[in-house]
């Protein structure tokens, strides 16, 4: 099953189940609003497959872009496991952090 991240309308990013489940479990470690940390491990433990970053509170929003654009990609050399797909993968995140540009989040 794929998931589906929606940084705003017309904007988003899609990934396996697994790749989806890891960017978001990323986040859950480190937001400091619990709430929105517990609503993404609740997509993650329901397999509910999507998000709708947009909709969440404009400080949980910054909040994510900036965790993703200074940390998921050095976090998925590191963390992800060896594999021939690895670079793939990796390359796969950064156009997640690409498309933090893309939908407009200030730096």
């Amino acid at each position: 099953m794929a998931g589906l991240i929606v940084l705003k309308p017309g904007v988003d990013w899609t990934a396996t189940g697994g790749l989806f489940d890891w960017t978001l479990e990323f986040l859950v470690a480190r937001l400091s609003d619990r709430q929105v940390a517990d609503q993404l491990r609740e997509v993650v433990d329901n397999n509910l497959g999507s998000v709708w970053v947009h909709e969440l509170p404009p400080a949980a929003q910054a909040e994510i872009v900036s965790h993703w654009r200074r940390d998921l990609v050095a976090a998925g050399n590191h963390e992800l496991p060896e594999s021939k797909d690895k670079p793939g993968v990796v390359r796969h995140l950064q156009e997640l952090v690409d498309a933090t540009y893309s939908a407009g989040y200030p730096d």
